[in-house]
């Protein structure tokens, strides 16, 4: 009796991929979710890297000595702050020219009055001449010359409320200060041919000193 041939070496081997093979593929739902992602924590400056009050400051002052320095080259260099003007003379010319009534002009003001506007125009019931000044106090001042009724006029430029509080006497005449609108005084000379007002919200000493110029 032979004796029993030893197994060949690979047919464990072998049998090792047959019973691999008749496993079941690995699906999705073993595969274990990845973990999503925390909030990160925020992101901190180190001590010695935070700004301190005085770099804020100087930061700051970077900035604003330019402007600084433009504001005053604007206002000391190229008169910034000073009103812009006008020629009221070819105005004024077209008044005189008109003849509806004698025209006061204002001579020997200084340089801190400045011609701001200048307007003439006719209506149905006459026409009236307008020059607004700033005065030395940067304040509008309105000088209106008319022909227009006074009573129809005062009403108009000083409000119906308007009442006589004084007197003012120049080289032109006897002028009235009035109380106008609120903040307001006015001073007015009139005749039979025009009326004359002096309007703003100014003292008193500006309205006299227009006044006293007229010619």
């Amino acid at each position: 009796m032979e004796p029993a041939s030893p197994a060949p070496a690979n047919s464990a081997a072998s049998a090792k991929p047959e019973a691999d093979a008749g496993a079941a593929p690995p699906t999705d739902a073993d595969a274990s979710p990845a973990p999503e992602p925390g909030p990160q924590a925020p992101v901190r400056l180190a001590r010695g890297s935070e700004r301190s009050p005085k770099d804020m400051a100087m930061s700051l002052a970077v900035l604003l000595i330019p402007i600084a320095l433009l504001l005053t080259f604007y206002r000391l260099v190229l008169d910034g702050d000073k009103p812009i003007a006008i020629d009221p003379a070819p105005t004024v010319q077209e008044a005189q020219q008109s003849k509806l009534f004698p025209v006061l002009v204002a001579q020997g003001l200084g340089d801190d009055w400045h011609t701001s506007s200048a307007t003439f125009r006719r209506a149905e019931n006459g026409a009236t001449l307008r020059i607004g000044y700033v005065d030395p106090d940067k304040d509008p001042i309105q000088l209106v010359q008319s022909n227009v009724p006074a009573a129809t006029l005062l009403p108009q430029e000083l409000s119906k409320d308007a009442e006589p509080i004084g007197n003012f006497r120049a080289q032109t005449g006897v002028w009235r200060l009035y109380n106008a609108r609120p903040g307001e005084r006015a001073l007015v000379l009139a005749d039979q041919s025009r009326t004359v007002v002096i309007v703003g919200k100014t003292d008193t000493d500006n309205l006299e000193s227009l006044a006293g110029a007229l010619r």
